[in-house]
């Protein structure tokens, strides 16, 4: 198994949030919101087989976040992995404190693929940030 593989946790939340989108958004759970809080790129994309997952990528696409505490270089590092759990990088560090600190405190969230655009050998990839309320 992957060090990237979805936990159970993260797996459930995906399929909640499928069923949820599948069902028009409201059927499934009428009291949750989705609550868009940023549009971000994603840092160290160069870093991940980039290449081996970009045809993965669709704009639209669910992501999951990860909050990566014992992360060396950024206590409040949030990876972001596609819905088969590889990584393709980071929220900035600039931008990751608020969502770091949502995510302790319990908050589910999650990104969707906005946009994907090879600039010569790197691949920029921006996702908008959303809070699931219930």
């Amino acid at each position: 198994m992957s060090d990237h593989a979805l936990t159970h946790f993260e797996q459930h939340q995906l399929a909640l949030l499928h069923a949820h989108l599948q069902a028009g958004g409201g059927l499934s759970a009428p009291f949750a919101k989705e609550i868009f809080l940023i549009e971000t790129h994603v840092t160290g994309t160069s870093h991940v087989p980039i290449r081996q997952i970009e045809p993965t990528l669709a704009p639209g696409a669910s992501l999951v976040l990860r909050r990566e505490p014992g992360n060396p270089h950024d206590e409040l590092a949030i990876p972001i992995l596609t819905e088969g759990g590889e990584k393709l990088g980071f929220i900035p560090r600039d931008r990751n404190e608020v969502l770091a600190r949502l995510m302790d405190a319990g908050k589910f969230l999650f990104a969707r693929l906005e946009s994907k655009d090879w600039q010569g050998d790197w691949l920029h990839v921006s996702a908008r940030i959303f809070l699931r309320d219930v």
